[in-house]
Parts: structure tokens; sequence; C-alpha cells
């Protein structure tokens, strides 16, 4: 595709480019009603997050789900984040930033764990799938890390682009996993999943507007 040399931006969806931290808090404590576990506020849940998922259950529970738990869990907080994801809409200034990305001859493409069928019509229902030169979603059991779905997504792309000059934005420390994993630079932001503190303990660029983390991309990608 002739982009290789281009600095490109692999954007996570939910919490990032999708502000659907309502939705997230709001399935996460259905998921707990099921087994009888009071329900979190957002702070806690910003603080305590990881993957993969089970490790953040233990750390509210003080023991690992069972295998039957964390079905019941899954299936329950998938249902419940259905219902109430259409009350969500994209991050402010996202369809600009996107745009102006692109009209500069820069490439972008979209890596989501959330799943692959779910995704695409989401994308494409706020209207800028156009923007993106791949767009991947989960496929496989949920709750793991994404850095393996990051080897495949960049593998996809056949090369259009160099993980040197990629940036991976997202909004939890395992973007900035994933980044590592396929030797590409991550940048966090501040406004979905993880707390400020959680983010830096990444040890990468940790910004509160995705319009700094998109001059943060440019500049380490230059």
């Amino acid at each position: 595709m002739g982009m290789q040399n281009a600095a490109h931006i692999v954007w996570d969806w939910n919490g990032t480019l999708f502000h659907d931290n309502d939705a997230i808090i709001g399935a996460t404590n259905a998921a707990f009603a099921e087994l009888g576990l009071e329900p979190i506020t957002m702070e806690r849940y910003r603080a305590l997050y990881c993957v993969p998922v089970p490790k953040f259950y233990e750390r509210l529970m003080g023991r690992l789900p069972t295998d039957a738990e964390w079905e019941v869990m899954d299936a329950t907080f998938h249902r419940y984040y259905t219902e109430e994801r259409a009350r969500c809409g994209l991050t402010e200034g996202v369809a600009e930033l996107l745009a102006e990305w692109r009209s500069a001859g820069r490439s972008q493409s979209l890596l989501s764990m959330y799943g692959h069928e779910e995704l695409l019509p989401l994308v494409r229902g706020f209207g800028i799938e156009t923007h993106f030169i791949r767009v991947d979603g989960r496929t496989g059991p949920s709750g793991g890390s994404k850095a393996e779905h990051m080897v495949r997504h960049l593998r996809a792309l056949d090369g259009a682009v160099s993980p040197d000059r990629t940036v991976v934005i997202g909004d939890a420390a395992d973007d900035a996993v994933a980044a590592l994993h396929v030797g590409a630079r991550a940048v966090l932001y501040t406004g979905g999943s993880h707390s400020r503190a959680s983010l830096e303990s990444a040890g990468v660029p940790v910004v509160d507007t995705l319009a700094e983390a998109v001059v943060e991309a440019e500049r380490m990608a230059a």
C-alpha cells in the first residue's frame, strides 16, 4: 500500500474512541449481582481493573471466579452491555481527529477486544469506518490480553505499516503491553477504564484528551 514510511495509529475502541464508561460499569455491576456481590463505583473500577478480566474479579472477590461463575458473569456482562451501549456515543472530537489524521496522508486502524461481529456495525453506524485501513474486533473467548490480537492485526495489514512508526492509542495498560509486544509505541488516555496512576505504571506517555494523544503519537512516530 506504500505507507510503510508514514506514521500509523492503531486505535482502541471501548473507552477510547467510544465513550462507554456508563455502560461498562452498569454491565459490571449486573455481572456482580449474579453472584450476590456488592456494586462498585466507577472510581473503584478504574483503580482495580486489569486483564485478564478474571484477575480483576479476583481483586474484588478475594479469589478467582470458578469456570461456572465466570461464564455466568461474562454472559451477563455482555447482555447488559449490549442493551446499554445504545445510550453511548463517540468521545468528543473523535470524528474530527480521525479525519484530520487521514487528510494529512497518514494511516490508522482500529483494534478492539470487543467482539468483531458486534464491533463492525457500531463503527459503521457512527460513519467513521472509511477513516481506517482495517477494523478488527476480538475473535475467540473474551477476557484475555490484546497482545496476540495485535500481532494478527499488524500482520493482516500486509506490510502497509512499520511497527517502529506505529503508535497504539488506548485507555488500558494492556494497550501498552500489546504495543511493546509488536515493537510499537503507545500513548494511554485517562478517559476510559483505568485511573491515571495505573496507566502511569505502564511507563508510556499518559494524556487526558485524545487530541493530546494524537499530538504525542505524531511526535513519537516522527
